[in-house]
């Protein structure tokens, strides 16, 4: 308590003073009544009610007044363990989880706009909605946090009194009340004020969407055969079959998954297990034999009707690897996608549909690409594949082309195309993170896409046809930004996948000031043709210092099949701040 005071104390010397936000008043007479949602089980309420009374209509205090993913009700349990010395066994914790993801979860519709924050996906996203409160909030983490939690108006005052206790510098700080307002402004609330006010209104306890989905939801009936596909940054479009079977209760559920790299024909076979929360958040994880090195956490939605299931798996740790993936139940014949997705004018190639159930022995007569472009022969048909040759005529029109088989339209096109135009390297920019000493390092995974410029022959026009990943030689190159500029020296290399492994964190003393390994580059792909030409394209890598801010600031507990998805190791979505 004497640290937490000198620290205030001195933060009110190191800054000028202004008008604190106002103190939370006693709980709105909504907050502490109907709008409460009563907590039911036995379990719970003998965990938590040491600190959390629960009145006569089963509302407890705090937690009958918000709403959140089970990664958010894990990160409270944790805090409550670590910080107030709360005794929960995993076994107990687990089952806290599971009933408060269930009862004070979110609806479908609440968690997509926020979803990328539990799929842990490296986007560059911005809260458009407020961007005073996208300012106070994202400076300390991500403001995907903030929108895949509800709360009563009450509950939004004291999670702010809980940051200005736990974080005495956050007034000044994190939520920049450096000055007095802006000329002209005509809103004088303090940060804190404003972000109560919208939060409270935008995500309020009670909504449509939760009435709506607590009063129908039910355990979802997923077992059975699931088509898969998807695709991984780095290793191409994968294709294959999820076996889905229930577990111990209605809601657990393991997974024997088997598919292939279309690229490169590389199977892999994984078993998990999971849990699906809410009726439709699945938290799982599975392995490649049992190899703990293997691991990939799970994180999907069960659409509605539980016909699909989409979402991303990655490798916990280091969660830029791993692929988006879409399950759809198989029913009958399922068609997935072909590889590869172009075709040159005038040439010859294999082309592979993959699906499911496809039926064996389809024959010249069963495949449709479209007018110009010839089957010659089938190669292989089996049920998770149908491989053909086919040929492009020398006159052929450039396009993308509808592939059937059977009757039944293939996901995707076939691109017929004369000349591969330009190279782009994706994504546009990147960054990258140092460590391997004191931090785990932050990759980043680059790619090539070939274009042709189409009719108008114009490059980056609305008619450029886009002819899929190509194989490149990767280098790198100085992005210049000051004179005798040297960061390519040190901030790491590129390997022969255009994988980009950053350098040792902390200060280097074969650098000039012994400074860390930050710096800028430009990553090059380099295409040759048939010919001889070379096309090459080119992207921005950022490499700066470790994310010292982590997903969890509190240790991890031992929950096996925890719903978390990466506890304890660095921090989740980067979005634009």
């Amino acid at each position: 308590m004497r640290f937490l005071a000198t620290t205030a104390a001195a933060a009110l010397l190191l800054f000028p003073a202004f008008p604190p936000p106002a103190a939370p008043q006693q709980p709105d007479s909504d907050d502490n009544g109907e709008e409460g949602i009563p907590v039911t089980d036995q379990t719970v309420i003998d965990a938590c009610q040491r600190c959390h009374t629960v009145d006569d209509d089963g509302l407890m205090s705090r937690v009958s007044f918000m709403r959140k993913t089970p990664e958010g009700w894990q990160q409270s349990i944790r805090r409550m363990v670590t910080l107030n010395e709360a005794e929960l066994d995993p076994e107990t914790a687990r089952a806290i989880v599971r009933y408060l993801s269930d009862k004070h979860g979110l609806a479908p519709e609440e968690l997509r706009p926020g979803r990328f924050e539990v799929e842990r996906r490296l986007i560059d996203w911005s809260y458009e909605a407020d961007e005073d409160v996208e300012n106070t909030c994202s400076q300390c983490h991500s403001m995907g946090r903030v929108i895949t939690q509800r709360r009563t108006r009450e509950e939004w005052k004291l999670l702010m009194a809980m940051h200005r206790g736990y974080y005495p510098l956050s007034d000044t700080q994190g939520f920049r009340r450096f000055g007095p307002p802006r000329p002209g402004a005509t809103d004088s609330r303090h940060p804190m004020d404003k972000a109560v006010a919208h939060l409270s209104g935008v995500f309020p306890l009670k909504t449509d969407e939760w009435t709506s989905w607590s009063a129908t939801m039910r355990p979802a009936r997923l077992a059975g055969t699931w088509a898969l596909k998807g695709y991984e940054p780095g290793r191409g479009p994968i294709y294959g079959t999820v076996e889905i079977a229930a577990a111990a209760d209605a809601t657990s559920f393991t997974s024997t998954a088997r598919y292939t790299y279309a690229r490169t024909g590389e199977e892999v076979e994984r078993s998990g297990r999971s849990i699906v929360y809410t009726g439709y958040q699945w938290r799982g994880r599975s392995f490649e034999g049992g190899d703990d090195e293997t691991e990939l956490r799970e994180v999907m939605m069960v659409e509605r009707g539980w016909g699909e299931i989409n979402g991303r798996w990655f490798a916990g740790a280091y969660d830029e690897f791993g692929p988006d993936v879409t399950l759809l139940r198989v029913d009958g014949p399922v068609l997935l996608g072909l590889h590869p997705v172009s075709l040159k004018a005038g040439t010859s190639g294999t082309v592979t549909v993959h699906g499911v159930n496809m039926g064996v022995g389809l024959g010249v007569g069963d495949v449709d690409f479209g007018p110009g472009v010839e089957v010659v022969r089938v190669v292989r048909s089996e049920s998770d594949g149908l491989s053909v040759e086919v040929a492009a005529g020398e006159e052929v029109a450039a396009g993308a082309r509808d592939v059937f088989v059977g009757g039944r339209p293939v996901p995707g096109h076939l691109t017929v195309y004369k000349t591969v135009d330009r190279i782009a390297v994706t994504p546009e920019w990147g960054m990258s993170r140092l460590g391997g000493g004191a931090f785990p390092k932050g990759y980043a995974q680059f790619e090539a896409v070939a274009y042709s410029d189409g009719p108008d022959g114009k490059p980056e026009t609305g008619d450029d046809l886009e002819l899929g990943h190509v194989d490149v030689t990767w280098s790198m190159e100085e992005y210049s930004a000051v004179f005798d500029d040297d960061d390519i020296e040190f901030v790491g290399s590129l390997d022969e996948d255009g994988l980009f492994m950053p350098a040792l964190d902390g200060p280097n003393p074969d650098r000039s000031g012994q400074r860390n390994n930050v710096g800028d580059v430009w990553v090059v792909g380099t295409w040759t043709g048939p010919d001889g030409k070379e096309l090459r394209g080119r992207a921005h890598l950022i490499v700066t210092v470790p994310l010292y801010m982590r997903w969890e600031p509190w240790r991890v507990m031992e929950m096996p099949g925890r719903p978390t998805i990466g506890g304890g190791d660095r921090g989740g979505s980067r979005e634009r701040r």
